[in-house]
C-alpha cells in the first residue's frame, strides 16, 4: 500500500539538521544539498520521507561521499542511470538521498519541479490529486512512481518554456 499523509511542517527542520550533518561529512564533495520530492511543497500529501539531493562533482570515486554517509548512518541502496541510492532515517523519519552528478539532468529537474510546485499552488493541487488516485489504485512503489512519469514531464516542460 502506498501511504500518503498530510503535509507536516516538521519536515522541513528533519531535512535542515540532516542537511547539516550530511554537508558537515562531505565537506567540499558537497557542492549542493537540497529538499526536492514532495515533503518539499508545503500543503501537499506526501509519502512520509523527506528526499535530499547530494550534488557532487562526479560518481567516482564513490568513496567520497559513500563512507561518509554510510558513517553517518545511510545506507546504500543501489546505484543507476539517475543516481546513487543511500537510504536511513533520523528520528525515526525515513530519508532517501539522491546522490547526482553536478551536471547530470536529474539534479536539474528535481529542483525545477519542486520550485515549480512550490510558487504554482493550483498544480501543486493537481499533482496532489494525482498522488491520491496513484495510491488508492496501486500497492508498489516503482508503479507509483512510474504512473507519475507523464505528469512530471509535462510539468517540466511547462516549467522549462
Amino acid at each position: 500500500m502506498i501511504e500518503l499523509v498530510a503535509h507536516d511542517p516538521a519536515w522541513a527542520d528533519a531535512y535542515e539538521s540532516a542537511a547539516d550533518e550530511i554537508r558537515a561529512a562531505l565537506g567540499a564533495t558537497a557542492l549542493r544539498v537540497e529538499h526536492v520530492g514532495s515533503t518539499a511543497i508545503a500543503g501537499i500529501v506526501a509519502r512520509p520521507r523527506i528526499d535530499v539531493l547530494i550534488v557532487v562533482e562526479t560518481y567516482d570515486p564513490d568513496a567520497v561521499y559513500r563512507e561518509p554517509l554510510t558513517s553517518l548512518g545511510y545506507a546504500y541502496d543501489h546505484r543507476d542511470e539517475l543516481h546513487v541510492l543511500f537510504k536511513g532515517s533520523r528520528d525515526g523519519t525515513p530519508f532517501n538521498l539522491h546522490v547526482v552528478e553536478r551536471d547530470a539532468e536529474e539534479a536539474t529537474r528535481m529542483v525545477v519541479f519542486r520550485d515549480y510546485l512550490r510558487s504554482h499552488p493550483d498544480e501543486a493541487r493537481r499533482y496532489e490529486d494525482l498522488k491520491k488516485d496513484l495510491a488508492k489504485r496501486s500497492s508498489d512503489g516503482d508503479a507509483y512512481a512510474e504512473a507519475k512519469s507523464s505528469y512530471v514531464r509535462e510539468v517540466l516542460r511547462r516549467a522549462r518554456s
